[in-house]
C-alpha cells in the first residue's frame, strides 16, 4: 500500500491491509495499525536502479521543479553528474513511463505523483546510516533548533527532515523525534557537547548519515534551521514513527500540488 492509497483510505474511512504485513483498521474502542514493513514486491530490473542513492538525484531535481522541463545537460549540471550517466537514468525512467520528452527534447514529468510513488516504493530512510540517541528535553521544535545550533557551531553540514522537516515546512501535530541529515558522523566530543547519548530505545533524535550527498540538494533555511527539500522530507516521513502519516498528509499538497492521482 503506497502513500497515496493510505491517504485515500484514510479520507474515506476505509480499513486496509497489504501483502507485506502493513495494515490499518479501526472500530469503536479498537485500532489496529501496523506500518514500516518493507515492500516484498518491489519490481526488479532496470527501472528500479533509477532510484539508487546517486541516481535519485534526478527524481529529486525534477520533483522539486514541478511543471518545468529541462535539457539533459541542464539536469546533469544541476545534479553534478555526467551527461552520459543522466542519459542512462532518464532512459530508464522513460521506459517505466515516469518521465517524457517534449518536442524540443526537454525532460518533463507528466504525473509527479507516479514518479514520487515509484521512488517511495524503492526507498526507506533506513537505507542510510542512522545514529539514534536521546537529547535533553522532550524533543519537538525546541530540540530541532538546539540540535541545529550545535551542529552549526561544530561546522557540520546538516538539514532537518522527516517529522522535523515537515514541521518547518507545514506545521502539523506535535512531534518528538528530531531527525537531521549530517554530512558526517559527529565526534564524541561534539555529541557530548550536544548532550546527545546514543541509545536506540526511547530515542528522540536521529542523526542520519546519507549514502549520497544529493539529500542536501534544495536545502532552504526555515526559522533559522536548514531544511531538506520538501520532496525529500515527504519521502523520509515514510520511515518515521509517531504521527508521520498525518504530517505527510499536511505536506503532500505542497510537494505534489496539481499532480493528480
Amino acid at each position: 500500500m503506497g502513500d497515496l492509497g493510505r491517504a485515500l483510505c484514510a479520507s474515506a474511512h476505509v480499513g486496509w491491509f497489504d501483502l507485506s504485513g502493513n495494515a490499518h483498521f479501526g472500530w469503536p474502542g479498537l485500532t489496529i495499525h501496523i506500518e514500516g514493513r518493507p515492500n516484498r514486491f518491489v519490481p526488479r530490473g532496470r527501472p528500479s536502479s533509477a532510484f539508487a542513492p546517486k541516481s535519485a538525484r534526478i527524481a529529486r531535481w525534477l520533483l522539486s521543479h514541478p511543471g518545468a522541463s529541462f535539457f539533459q545537460r541542464d539536469v546533469a549540471l544541476a545534479t553534478r553528474m555526467s551527461q552520459a550517466f543522466v542519459s542512462r537514468i532518464v532512459r530508464r525512467l522513460r521506459e517505466a513511463s515516469l518521465v517524457e520528452r517534449d518536442a524540443s527534447g526537454r525532460v518533463l514529468v507528466p504525473q509527479p505523483q507516479r514518479l514520487f510513488e515509484a521512488w517511495s516504493e524503492a526507498y526507506t530512510i533506513r537505507d542510510h546510516r542512522i545514529v539514534a540517541g536521546i537529547l535533553p528535553g522532550r524533543g519537538g521544535p525546541e530540540s530541532v533548533k538546539a540540535l541545529s545550533d550545535g551542529l552549526r557551531e561544530a561546522g557540520i553540514r546538516h538539514a532537518a527532515t522527516g517529522l522535523a522537516g515537515a514541521w518547518l515546512l507545514a506545521p502539523h501535530a506535535k512531534f518528538r523525534l528530531a531527525t537531521m541529515y549530517v554530512d558526517h558522523g559527529p565526534s564524541r566530543e561534539v555529541l557530548a557537547k550536544l548532550g546527545f547519548q546514543e541509545e536506540e530505545r526511547g530515542a528522540n533524535a536521529w542523526l542520519v548519515i546519507p549514502r549520497d550527498e544529493g539529500v542536501f540538494d534544495g536545502v532552504t533555511e526555515k526559522d533559522g534551521v536548514p531544511c531538506a527539500a520538501p520532496v525529500q522530507v515527504l519521502l523520509d516521513l515514510k520511515g518515521h514513527p509517531e504521527r508521520a502519516t498525518e504530517a505527510a498528509e499536511a505536506l503532500r499538497p505542497l510537494v505534489l500540488a496539481g499532480s493528480g492521482s
